[in-house]
């Protein structure tokens, strides 16, 4: 969370609420704000571990599944993307549905959706024929099930995706994390 800016005004005037005297600079009142923002929101978040978080059982895609498949075990399981795993369960990438609009040169469902009912014949793609490792984004963005508050949100901010891979310290699935699941967490705890 970002801190609240404060002017040396805004200093100055809280310093001269307080009944005494007090022999600090802005400077440093500035650097204790800062300090005790970092505390509280670690004490706020202390208990924020992704593989709390998480949710299980989701299905993985394979890297040599059929984008079409992977497009109906999207659908099954109602998510937006799901994390592609090798044989040993190691997770190798994610297969998202702006994948699928990158794969047939669309900005969005909307632009698919007119090109679909303007133009039907347009398409050269063939999602039957390709394999998942071809349009999977890889790496994937993961954190691990310990991963704490500051991790997931890095993590979060490094990717614009909705949903990320938890792993083991191995980097196999343990299950996914939907970032409204964290927002929804990080909301409860900090509303009064």
């Amino acid at each position: 969370m970002p801190e609240l800016e404060l002017s040396d005004d805004d200093i100055l005037d809280a310093m001269r609420r307080i009944p005494g005297y007090i022999d600090i600079t802005t400077s440093d009142f500035r650097e204790v704000y800062r300090l005790a923002h970092t505390y509280a929101l670690d004490r706020l978040f202390d208990g924020i571990r992704a593989g709390s978080l998480m949710r299980i059982g989701a299905r993985p895609l394979r890297p040599d599944m059929r984008m079409d498949e992977a497009a109906r075990t999207l659908v099954e399981q109602d998510m937006k993307s799901l994390p592609v795993v090798d044989a040993a369960g190691a997770v190798i990438g994610v297969l998202t549905e702006s994948d699928f609009l990158r794969r047939l040169h669309a900005t969005s469902f909307l632009d698919l959706l007119l090109r679909l009912v303007e133009e039907p014949g347009s398409f050269g793609h063939r999602c039957h024929e390709t394999p998942v490792a071809d349009a999977m984004t890889a790496p994937a963005v993961t954190v691990t099930e310990d991963a704490t508050f500051r991790q997931i949100l890095a993590a979060f901010r490094a990717h614009p995706g909705r949903s990320m891979p938890v792993t083991d310290a191995g980097g196999r699935l343990r299950g996914i994390l939907l970032r409204k699941d964290f927002i929804a967490r990080c909301g409860a705890d900090v509303a009064p």
